[in-house]
């Protein structure tokens, strides 16, 4: 999986707000949703404000697996 793709997995196993993630991240939610669906190049950069808007640590994210 993709850092994109456990992106998504976390904003939906943990019902959060497509939206809400983005603003807290500093970005528009058309740019967060752009990264998200490939539109846009994902760069290490984007990383730190996208974990501190998730409350994850990049290795959460990097590593992320469902919870069973």
């Amino acid at each position: 999986m993709s850092v994109a793709d456990n992106i998504r997995e976390i904003i939906s196993d943990y019902g959060y707000k497509q939206k809400s993630i983005a603003e807290k991240a500093g970005m528009s939610e058309k740019q967060f949703s752009d990264l998200l669906n490939g539109r846009k190049t994902f760069k290490a950069e984007y990383l730190p404000s996208i974990c501190i808007a998730l409350n994850k640590s990049p290795n959460d994210v990097l590593n992320y697996e469902k919870e069973r």
